[in-house]
């Protein structure tokens, strides 16, 4: 008889083999998550990626050779719908940039063991998770990347701006369609289109563009 629910397969990559252990065992703990494959590097994180297909890659950012940020890059070229969930020690700005860039799924801090199991279910049905850290720094750090533009530069119509504005605030559709008068199907489409306008994957990427380039 087969189950009913499909039990989540990760991949976890970290140089440290002591942290690398700790992290297999708490995850496989839970009961719900199969570790598939450990690595050591960025390197061996593509070929268990592409060996494997997980559904969610979890790993660190520092690591000799290559990084875990230009590992998931090669990664999210060739598979774009991957799921990579950084967790490391550090929060530095040009990392957590640089993940969000990219296309991550989420950057949480190897400190707070206790949201790893919470990060990788949010991860897996399609959410973006970022450690509280993490959610406090990015407003400052998003507005210091580039100069702003109008949104009319970018082909954006005036209620798309609004919408974008408001998807950058963390509100759901079903929010933003009683603050805009709309539908929650309306809104679900004008981000549909948005995102096809703009080539961005997620409402994640809206935020940090809306940051970057709107946000005066």
């Amino acid at each position: 008889m087969k189950k009913e629910l499909h039990t989540m397969n990760i991949v976890i990559v970290d140089d440290d083999k002591l942290v690398l252990t700790s992290l297999k065992t708490i995850i496989e703990a839970s009961g719900e998550i199969q570790v598939v494959a450990i690595g050591n590097s960025g390197e061996e994180a593509i070929e268990l990626y592409t060996k494997y297909t997980p559904d969610i890659l979890l790993m660190d950012i520092r690591m000799d050779k290559m990084t875990g940020i230009d590992a998931a890059k090669k990664i999210i070229n060739t598979y774009p719908n991957a799921k990579i969930l950084f967790l490391t020690t550090f929060a530095d700005d040009e990392y957590i940039i640089s993940a969000l860039k990219i296309g991550a799924k989420g950057y949480i801090l190897k400190q707070h063991y206790e949201s790893i199991i919470p990060a990788l279910k949010a991860v897996n049905i399609g959410q973006s998770v970022f450690g509280d850290e993490i959610v406090t720094k990015l407003p400052l750090i998003l507005k210091e990347s580039s100069s702003k533009k109008d949104y009319h530069t970018f082909g954006i119509l005036e209620k798309e701006f609004d919408i974008i504005k408001l998807v950058s605030q963390g509100l759901s559709n079903k929010e933003i369609a009683n603050i805009l008068f709309l539908s929650e199907g309306t809104v679900r489409n004008y981000i549909s289109s948005i995102l096809e306008k703009l080539s961005l994957r997620d409402r994640t990427q809206l935020a940090i563009f809306y940051y970057n380039n709107l946000n005066i």
